[in-house]
């Protein structure tokens, strides 16, 4: 029997159908292949083995009948930031130390109401505040690439990277991820996997950890953009529990993909073309516009004139939110609690010990934004500056442009530990330069794998959507991935 872990999603919804295997037998492949990998990768921080081979059973039995959901019998992981009933959901924080919530997330529900089965809960940055995956309490997780004649670790990005490199690594179908300013388009780019970030209220917030609400947004990695397509259409959906969620019916994004770019017009931001850009992402993005144009797409410069205020702006928003979601983590009603002399000895012993350096970072920079003396000078700014960003998009969209192509990351997945980084966080936060714009004014964005750099790595580009029309970003993917035409999986080491 071929190697079931190595099926797309598609592949295995039509295996299971054609009961050429069961889900207890893909499902009990995945598990062998976490408990192989999982040691080097640390891509996943909970698995529940059995819960997974009972829901497979469940699916099996339907599947019997002929009956059963979109994704009835696909084992997926679930990124540790949503809500999922009775297992571990502590956002990769010690602050949540031994949570397990007596609610299901909004998307985790649709999944299961479709059939899903769950494998697990995936590693992540620190409530979502990383773009490396290095600021987990459960430690880093590691890239399943290494660069060509190398053996030195590298990054799966953040703060998707568990959902990313179990995806690339073979250890699920797909997984949930989160992107509040690129957090599953980047990783997405450095593992060779999909990764689309909807448009905001496409899919529920409601029991997924809150880092910054009005940035925030699920949404699915996948290894090609067809499986990405059938994720999402199960993972959306409006929720009346979510104030924010959309009253728009689901299209059938898989219906889409097909579609091509015949008679569109891609849009080309001349601002980020930033000084200093490796001449590979260049090239490769001056080929990923060849494609569409040989495909039917017309290709067209535009303008985005407040780009480069998106990335400061964002860091003054995001930090802001952040402070306000994290004060209810101190230790009163659930995960860690350290006590102290008092109660407010206990809040700051808890916090002190709970949070790691980067969520205290974001969460001091958040509360001195949004205190008396600099609120106006620092958090309203940034929000007119947001508004100006998404004017920038509707002058470029009302112009008669379809979709945006841009690089999804200045380069390819760095070191773990690397010194540059480490040492300088602002230049850690330059990774999400080319995808905190789409999060600012709420579009949708799709990473694609479409080319690899001089020592073997992947590298993806971005297409940026209308609000609400994901179908031409799953279309205009599905052109640039057909036309890659390569094969973007790691050569296993571990």
């Amino acid at each position: 029997m071929t190697d079931l872990t190595k099926l797309s999603l598609v592949e295995a919804r039509k295996g299971l159908a054609a009961k050429s295997f069961t889900s207890t037998e893909l499902t009990g492949a995945y598990l062998s292949a976490i408990e192989a990998a999982n040691p080097a990768l640390n891509a996943y921080v909970a698995v529940t083995g059995e819960q997974a081979l009972n829901m497979a059973k469940a699916s099996d039995e339907k599947l019997g009948k002929g009956e059963g959901g979109a994704l009835e019998g696909i084992p997926l992981g679930i990124k540790d930031l949503f809500g999922t009933k009775g297992v571990h959901t502590q956002a990769a924080s010690h602050i949540l130390d031994g949570f397990k919530p007596e609610y299901e997330s909004t998307v985790t529900s649709n999944l299961w109401r479709d059939g899903a089965v769950m494998l697990g809960k995936l590693n992540m940055d620190e409530f979502a505040m990383g773009s490396s995956n290095e600021t987990s309490y459960y430690g880093p997780v590691i890239s399943p690439f290494r660069a060509e004649g190398s053996n030195a670790n590298l990054v799966p990005g953040g703060s998707s990277g568990g959902s990313a490199a179990a995806v690339s690594a073979w250890l699920c179908a797909a997984a949930t991820a989160t992107d509040t300013g690129g957090s599953i388009r980047q990783p997405a780019a450095f593992t060779g996997t999909v990764g689309i970030k909807p448009t905001y209220g496409r899919c529920s917030r409601w029991g997924v950890v809150a880092f910054a609400s009005s940035l925030d947004q699920a949404g699915p990695i996948a290894r090609t953009v067809e499986d990405a397509a059938v994720m999402m259409t199960s993972m959306s959906g409006f929720d009346p529990k979510d104030s924010t969620s959309a009253q728009l019916a689901v299209p059938d994004f898989a219906a889409a993909v097909e579609r091509g770019v015949k008679g569109l017009t891609i849009g080309v931001p001349r601002e980020y073309r930033m000084d200093g850009m490796p001449a590979e992402i260049e090239k490769l993005w001056q080929q990923g516009l060849d494609w569409l144009r040989a495909e039917g797409a017309t290709v067209r410069d535009i303008s985005l004139p407040h780009t480069k205020y998106a990335l400061p702006a964002y860091y003054i928003v995001a930090p802001a939110e952040a402070s306000s979601n994290l004060a209810r983590y101190d230790g009163v009603k659930y995960g860690l609690r350290v006590s102290g002399r008092d109660i407010t000895d206990m809040y700051e012993l808890t916090r002190a010990a709970g949070f790691g350096r980067e969520v205290k970072r974001r969460i001091m920079i958040g509360t001195y934004v949004l205190s008396a003396g600099y609120f106006d000078a620092y958090y309203v700014q940034a929000q007119k500056v947001r508004t100006l960003i998404k004017k920038d998009f509707e002058d470029a969209f009302n112009a008669g442009v379809d979709a945006i192509l841009t690089p999804a990351t200045p380069s390819a997945a760095f070191g773990i530990g690397d010194e540059d980084m480490a040492s300088d966080p602002v230049k850690m936060y330059l990774n999400d330069v080319f995808t905190v714009t789409v999060n600012m004014a709420g579009l949708p964005g799709i990473a694609v794998p479409a080319g690899k750099d001089g020592q073997g790595l992947p590298l993806g580009l971005q297409l940026i959507g209308k609000p609400f029309d994901e179908e031409t970003l799953f279309a205009a993917a599905r052109v640039i991935e057909r036309s890659a035409n390569m094969d973007f999986s790691p050569k296993p080491w571990w």
